[in-house]
């Protein structure tokens, strides 16, 4: 008797029935794409990368420790300016104790441990809070740095327990108003008398508000770690002043679709001081364009230094 195909006796599916599998998958996720609404609501599917996705973390982390760009993280010779601006503009010294808020893989807070602090941070990226632990080991100052694994948004903050904290790279923008506004509370219960935070935000007035969409193919990247297209979109939100931005990023080996919302809400500058202040800081400056640091993309963003009453 001949051999039937593998597919009728419970074997592994011949690759002429997988690449009929895959097609399929494809069609059907072009579908989707196809049919997509117009333009998608704020927040409705999350608004923010998946970050707590250990797959993907492990790709963004690759991303923070890329040189060639500052597009997760800042290349060193940016990041150690910004470090010794902080240093002086939040009165730091040895023996502080630091928060670095969303810390990734600490790229920060270990530096700023070898100059004395003592730093928690908190991130939900395991593979960014991996690393981190990593560093603080390899640089010697593991004893000085605690790394936590959790949304910041589930955080207990403690009550006046930190001498400072950090906000950096617009992260604050991802979550929605009321959530930032909790957050920036929950932060000022957790400064000393006199403590100061800072928040890195994007300037509003130098966000793109035009709607644009674009496509690419990669077999690498942030996005997935074999052939995919991803097609992105940008939209402007007037009213509730947010950029939302939609990625698909179709896997072609797998047929599998990945759907994703990023919003970033923006904030004018009174409103940001507005909302720092009801948050229970007496205190808040801002500086444009990065306090006229030399980086790439300073004229990007606004740095606030709020400052809790002592």
């Amino acid at each position: 008797m001949t051999d039937a195909p593998a597919r009728y006796y419970g074997g592994a599916p011949s690759s002429t029935v997988m690449d009929d599998i895959i097609s399929r998958k494809i069609a059907r996720a072009l579908w989707k794409i196809y049919r997509r609404p117009e333009r998608p609501s704020p927040w409705t599917q999350g608004g923010n990368l998946p970050w707590n996705d250990l797959a993907f973390s492990e790709r963004m982390l690759r991303e923070h420790l890329d040189e060639s760009h500052g597009a997760a993280s800042r290349v060193t010779a940016e990041r150690m300016r910004q470090i010794d601006w902080l240093w002086q503009a939040l009165g730091l010294q040895p023996g502080m104790h630091l928060c670095d808020v969303t810390c990734g893989p600490g790229l920060y807070a270990v530096e700023l441990a070898r100059r004395g602090c003592r730093v928690t941070g908190y991130d939900f990226s395991p593979a960014a809070i991996a690393y981190a632990r990593e560093l603080a080991e390899r640089e010697g100052v593991a004893d000085r740095c605690t790394f936590v694994e959790q949304d910041v948004r589930q955080v207990a903050w403690p009550a006046q327990h930190f001498d400072a904290a950090l906000f950096l790279y617009g992260q604050l923008a991802v979550f929605p108003r009321e959530e930032a506004r909790h957050l920036l509370a929950q932060i000022a219960h957790s400064l000393k008398p006199g403590a100061s935070l800072c928040v890195e935000l994007l300037n509003q007035e130098r966000v793109d508000k035009t709607d644009s969409n674009w496509w690419f193919t990669d077999n690498t990247g942030l996005w997935g770690d074999g052939p995919f297209l991803h097609l992105g979109e940008r939209f402007w939100d007037a009213q509730a002043e947010l950029s939302m931005e939609r990625y698909y990023i179709l896997h072609l080996e797998s047929g599998e679709l990945n759907e994703i919302h990023l919003c970033d809400q923006t904030y004018a500058v009174e409103t940001m001081v507005a909302m720092m202040q009801q948050a229970g800081f007496d205190h808040v400056r801002y500086y444009l364009d990065w306090a006229g640091l030399p980086l790439y993309d300073a004229e990007e963003w606004i740095v606030y230094v709020a400052t809790v009453g002592g």
